[in-house]
Formats: structure tokens, sequence, C-alpha cells
């Protein structure tokens, strides 16, 4: 199995900009001015006490969102004062300010951007939820990104990452289940993330994006052939299904009570190993581990179910022998 672990390389200012302008509702106010500078931090702060002068261990390479009242209170102060104010909390090292709920840039602040080729936007949002929606993203384009060989599909609702040494299958398992009304992520390559609820999603490249490698036919098209409704961009990873080469000397659960876990990013993703050979129906077994991986999070788990079962059943006859042996 192929593994990158990798951070985002670069997030500059034009990539906000031009990923996430209409989710944050900006207005660029100096063109593009600063669009190139990176922004080597997810921090965002609002600058509060520091407009009345309390700069203690302020460092301006945070992302500056000025509230409504803020910029009321700096329009009070004198043109000296401002200029003064704005110098000691923006400097070459901010990477972006902006201004809540489309506020009007003293032109102070206007100045102190052009100088320090800062990028000044309004945003139609209030000041709480531009932070909150700004948190969301930065937390989404720093996080780490693991990227995997593998085939995701999602099978009734559920993200399977089918896994396995090249040649094995993985493809054309995916186009079964394509061809029984499932859908395709990614083939060959999935990205993964982890989101802040502490789960993983996958997706594919931008440029392979629906795109399957079928030996023998070559490249297809998925969302062409099959439909729109048989693709997503990104889906959940519940979990791992390792596609193998039977082997005859190797044991194989028959049972499945002890559950099987794979790491990925820190979080540990069911995991189940499926033997490969001429005769099995490979799609209506990786069909029926998704139903019983949907069952188990209904808590129903009919592996541990039987067990018990079984240990009831040998404890009332080891009692009837028991009874049986004192008469």
């Amino acid at each position: 199995m192929v593994k990158i672990l990798s951070r985002i390389a670069m997030f500059r200012v034009k990539d906000l900009y031009s990923r996430y302008q209409k989710s944050l509702g900006l207005e660029p106010l100096l063109k593009k001015r600063g669009f190139f500078k990176t922004i080597h931090k997810p921090e965002v702060k609002l600058p509060g006490l520091c407009l009345a002068g309390y700069l203690k261990n302020y460092i301006p390479n945070k992302i500056l969102i000025f509230d409504v009242m803020e910029l009321h209170y700096m329009n009070e102060m004198s043109p000296k004062k401002r200029r003064k104010v704005f110098n000691a909390i923006i400097s070459r090292k901010t990477p972006i300010v902006f201004l809540s709920e489309n506020g009007e840039a003293p032109l102070e602040l206007i100045t102190i951007c052009q100088k320090n080729s800062v990028a000044l936007f309004r945003s139609k949002l209030d000041a709480i939820s531009c932070v909150n929606r700004l948190l969301l993203i930065l937390h989404e384009e720093f996080s780490l990104v693991e990227t995997l060989h593998g085939t995701l599909v999602e099978v009734h609702g559920v993200g399977v990452l089918l896994q396995g040494e090249s040649s094995v299958g993985k493809s054309e398992a995916a186009l079964g289940l394509l061809e029984r009304g499932h859908r395709l992520i990614s083939d060959d390559v999935v990205q993964v993330r982890q989101k802040e609820d502490g789960y993983l999603i996958g997706s594919g490249p931008l440029l392979t994006r629906h795109i399957m490698e079928i030996r023998g036919i070559g490249l297809i098209n998925v969302a062409h052939l099959f439909g729109a409704v048989s693709v997503r961009r990104e889906k959940s990873i519940d979990l791992i299904i390792q596609l193998e080469k039977w082997d005859d000397k190797k044991f194989y659960d028959r049972v499945g009570v002890e559950e099987k876990y794979k790491n990925i990013l820190n979080i540990s993703v069911p995991f189940h190993v499926m033997p490969v050979k001429l005769g099995r129906d490979v799609i209506l077994l990786i069909e029926t581990i998704a139903l019983n991986h949907r069952l188990k999070r209904m808590g129903f788990n009919s592996a541990k179910n039987f067990n018990v079962r079984l240990l009831k059943a040998i404890a009332k006859k080891k009692k009837e022998e028991d009874a049986r042996n004192h008469r």
C-alpha cells in the first residue's frame, strides 16, 4: 500500500478568495494587493483591547477581523491616533484584514494595508459568523492529508475503501458495484482528510475525478457511462476492505467476533480482509459487509449475538450434565 502523508504546501490569500469568495461574501477593497501573500497559520483574531493600546504578547501575523463596533470606536479617534493603532497591530506579517458587515474602512487603515501589502476585504457576514466560517475553512485547508492507494465507493450509504495489491481486482469490483447502483468517489488514488468532528473524508484528485482504469479496456468516465447519480465528490470512510488472493494455507476468520481496525490519521476504521478466488461473488460480499456495518452501527452485532447464544447453550448443556452426574 502506498501512503503519503502531507500538509498543504502553500495556502495564499488568492486561494482563499478564489475558493471561498461567495461563502464569505468578500469584496476586495485594494484590488489584488497582497493576494500572493502566504497564510502561514490557521489563526483568526478580533483586535479587541489592542485598539485601546494593550499590546502585551501581541504578534501581528494572524488574520484580523474588525467588528462594526470596533470600526465605530476607531472613527471616534483622531487620525493621528488611528494611524498609531493601525501601525501597531498591522505589519507585513499580517496576511489579511476583514471588515465585517460591509464596514467602511478608515483612510488610515487603507493606507497602512497598502504600505504593508496586506489584502483588505469587506465581508457581508457579521464578525462572529465570519470568524466561525474562517476557522472551519482554515482547519480544512491546513489539515493533514493522507494519500492512499485504493478505490473508494459508497455502498448502501457506507463509504467503503477497497485496498489490496495491484491487479487483485479493486477497480473491477468497483465497476460491478456501479452496475448494481452504488457510487464511485475515487479510483486508484484516494486523498483522505480528518474532519473536525473526528471522522475521515475521502476524495479523488481533480485531474482523475470519476475516471477509472480497467485493464483490457482503458480509461472510462463513470459519470458519462452510468450517469451523474453514480458518482460523488467525497464521502466519509466508514470501513476498509482489503482484497487479497486466496491462500489455502492461511486461516480466515469465519465468525467475526473480534473487531479489526486500521489506523488512518490517528482514527481507527473498521477493517476486513476478503480473500478473492474464482467462484466467489465479491460484489455480493462487499454489499453484505456494508449492510452488516450499518446493522452494527444500529447496535445489532450478529457475531456477538451468536456468541452469547452459543455460550448460553454450552452453559445450559453443562448444567444438565452436572445434574445427571449428581443423581
